[in-house]
């Protein structure tokens, strides 16, 4: 899924970039968890739950994805990160 497609109304969304990054601009209703964080402590997620996974390009986040997907979460990365997202950051 790309970044234009997301609709962050209906979607649990992790941003993996840093707080700075974050605090920057980051899509509406996302929670920020740092990468490092989230690859520690995946528990913090629930496994019966899907989660969108974001970053500034896709990297990052892909990263995240395909090690969760492993671990047994179900999670979707977004493709082109916030750089892709063409509605207003907050």
């Amino acid at each position: 899924m790309s970044a234009k497609e997301i609709d962050v109304k209906n979607h649990t969304i992790i941003d993996v970039r840093s707080k700075e990054e974050f605090a920057a601009g980051h899509l509406p209703r996302s929670k920020n968890i740092e990468l490092s964080k989230l690859l520690k402590h995946p528990e913090i997620l629930d496994k019966n739950h899907e989660y969108y996974i974001i970053c500034a390009s896709g990297m990052r986040s892909g990263k995240a994805c395909r090690i969760l997907t492993k671990q047994g979460y179900q999670v979707i990365n977004i493709k082109g990160g916030i750089m892709g997202y063409k509605a207003k950051l907050v």
